[in-house]
């Protein structure tokens, strides 16, 4: 009987049944209140007069009456330059330890995040939570025993100013509880490998040593983790590996272009759990099985606001204008688009994050992200999201029995002088027209907006299809393999232009 397993079973069951009751929008008015609390003595707290907020009887609307919309670079701009000059106590109390290098999926150049102590506590909060809802998920006791392998960048962080710097996903592995270590793989030293091909080698030739029963990381990373390891070992499947691998917590981008191609690897089914790990704050996760969406962190560190999805909000830099109406969880609908705003005990204020999501239960503060500001494609009306792009994809791939794991669009004229939405997929399928022909019929089904621009200035759709290896490579050439990085969905035509250039060297 695995005894160790029903111990620490047992203490995840009632950890669970203590917390399984959260009032939402309770627990999001005392986060707000200890933000402006704790923050009023900082620079930004005296300049937007935090102070005066508290005395207000409904806290929600002074400080959104009060406190801008800000995104990443005019947060810099105007605050967060000053903790690179060694200043203390800018948007939270005293100086980061911890700055998150994030290229996001836009760009290449890294944004430095701040990330503090009071947000490592935040973050680890909010992993004790995901295990303690593991409680849902009828795991027998035995997978509490096993390892977890997590799969991010480098935990060598470098040292620069008095502060550490390093992806999200490397400052979080270097800063796991001591009681945790026992369980992480790939462990400590093989973490610390900068090269990702390298660190996956490593895994590789350790991977019988280890008794993995749950991965997480993302995605595209994982996938080419476990084709390595069971190309490396000469088997089938990764369950020829590790047999009791059982779950898979999924980050950073949406798992459904993946689903196919990652059950290829199997022999068993695995549970697949989302997170939101974002740079700024872990945003939320899945708690239970009968839904695939995500449960906002509610109580840890972070307030939410909702800014309805409507193109006039979004200027073309894809900032916020600051007219824009702001919703709090108490006044959100379900079927709605909504911008997601943060303010984080890392002294990000009604900051825009880039992504969209929509509500599925609004009592348990359940959501799905949607998509990005930036990668809503409403070229002459079209108003395609991510999530209604990634539909299409898998559509694509039960329609032509293939796996499409990769894929990237451009709107702009064609030669004809006509606009055309031009898709790279990634895929083995070689029929260009065929494909664009059933994308086009099913976006027009699936979304009225861009039926009505296919009857108007938008001509039609154009396809390409390419090897996966090189949005890989892509990735590679402009940013770094692993930890966060995503390929991104939508491409302005400047980067569009580079892309195709890219796609067509040998």
């Amino acid at each position: 009987m695995a005894i160790l397993g029903s111990i620490i079973k047992g203490v995840i069951n009632l950890s669970d049944t203590l917390s399984s009751n959260t009032n939402h929008i309770e627990a999001q008015k005392a986060v707000l209140k200890n933000l402006l609390e704790t923050a009023q003595e900082t620079q930004f707290g005296q300049a937007y007069n935090f102070k005066n907020i508290l005395l207000k009887n409904h806290l929600n609307t002074a400080f959104a009456n009060a406190v801008p919309f800000f995104d990443y670079h005019s947060l810099e701009k105007k605050w967060w330059y000053k903790l690179h000059k060694d200043e203390e106590n800018v948007t939270w109390p005293g100086k980061p330890s911890y700055f998150a290098l994030s290229s996001g999926t836009t760009g290449k150049s890294s944004k430095k995040i701040p990330v503090t102590d009071d947000m490592i506590d935040a973050i680890k909060s909010s992993g004790i939570k995901q295990v303690t809802s593991l409680n849902n998920f009828d795991l027998p006791a035995d997978f509490f025993e096993t390892e977890i392998m997590m799969l991010g960048s480098s935990t060598d962080l470098q040292e620069n100013n008095n502060h550490l710097e390093g992806e999200i996903s490397g400052i979080t592995a270097s800063n796991i509880p001591f009681w945790f270590k026992g369980y992480y793989k790939p462990g400590e030293e093989i973490a610390k490998i900068d090269d990702w091909d390298a660190r996956v080698e490593k895994i590789a030739e350790n991977a019988k040593n280890f008794d993995i029963g749950a991965l997480s990381g993302i995605p595209s990373w994982i996938e080419l983790m476990l084709q390595k390891v069971i190309a490396y070992h000469k088997v089938e499947n990764i369950h020829d590996i590790w047999p009791n691998l059982k779950i898979y917590t999924s980050g950073g981008v949406a798992f459904s272009p993946y689903e196919k191609s990652f059950k290829a690897l199997l022999r068993k089914p695995v549970t697949v759990i989302d997170t939101y790990l974002a740079s700024e704050g872990y945003i939320a996760t899945q708690v239970r099985p009968e839904t695939d969406a995500m449960q906002l962190n509610t109580e840890n560190g972070i307030y939410f606001e909702f800014v309805p999805m409507n193109p006039d909000y979004i200027k073309e830099d894809g900032s916020l204008h600051q007219n824009a109406p702001s919703l709090t969880l108490e006044d959100v609908e379900l079927g709605q688009d909504y911008i997601l705003i943060i303010s984080t005990v890392s002294g990000a204020w009604r900051y825009l994050i880039g992504d969209t999501i929509e509500f599925t239960d609004i009592d348990k503060a359940e959501i799905k992200i949607t998509g990005r500001t930036k990668f809503f494609l409403n070229t002459v009306g079209s108003q395609l999201s991510v999530n209604k792009m990634d539909a299409a994809i898998q559509h694509l791939e039960e329609k032509f029995s293939t796996n499409i794991t990769e894929y990237t669009i451009c709107a702009k004229r064609f030669e004809d002088g006509e606009f055309y939405h031009f898709w790279y997929l990634g895929s083995e399928v070689q029929n260009s027209e065929e494909l664009a022909t059933e994308l086009d019929n099913f976006l027009k089904e699936a979304n009225k907006n861009y039926k009505v621009a296919r009857s108007k200035a938008l001509k039609g759709i154009k396809v390409s299809v390419i090897p996966v290896e090189k949005f890989y490579a892509w990735n590679d050439k402009n940013k770094k393999k692993g930890g966060q990085v995503k390929m991104e969905r939508v491409m302005k035509e400047d980067k569009f232009a580079d892309w195709e250039k890219f796609v067509t060297i040998d």
